[in-house]
């Protein structure tokens, strides 16, 4: 059977020449982003209530409830920890190495609402260069908390 509240995402970073931030213990950790980060964000579409999600490649996570666009940031408490695995580098055929990571999600402490998802990371190569990347985009510069980011739709979770 599969949880209806899980979730399971897999990033993969295609190129060389990434930054990867050391191993860490797990655990809750803020400012994930100032590096290498994978993100997910989740809007109620009945409100102005989004969720933030940040998994490093060090293993840490940070959970967030906004009430609305940027304001009132507030850590989730959530009942599981986000399991975060950073998997070896692959080399495949064509000799570009290929980065995955997967964050695995308990949502049970979210309302079981349809919600507007975005994904989205920040990738730092090493030589400091960062790059903004996301389903979309707002115009100007990259913002991960806009709406316009927030694409796919999902319906809420078949709880019984």
């Amino acid at each position: 059977m599969t949880d209806p509240d899980d979730i399971l995402l897999r990033y993969f970073v295609d190129g060389s020449g990434l930054s990867l931030p050391e191993w860490e213990s797990s655990g809750r950790a803020d400012e994930l982003w100032t590096t290498t980060c994978f993100e997910l964000f989740l809007a109620e579409t009945s409100g102005e209530t989004y969720y933030e999600f940040n998994f490093s490649p060090s293993s840490q996570w940070a959970a967030y409830v906004f009430d609305r666009y940027r304001e009132g940031r507030q850590d989730l408490t959530v009942t599981v920890e986000p399991f975060v695995e950073r998997f070896p580098e692959i080399e495949p055929e064509d000799g570009a190495p290929l980065y995955v990571l997967d964050a695995d999600l308990d949502l049970s402490d979210i309302p079981p609402v349809r919600m507007r998802m975005g994904l989205s990371a920040v990738i730092e190569e090493q030589d400091g260069t960062k790059s903004y990347w996301a389903l979309a985009h707002p115009a100007g510069k990259p913002d991960f908390h806009h709406p316009d980011c927030f694409t796919l739709e999902l319906p809420p979770p078949a709880r019984s």
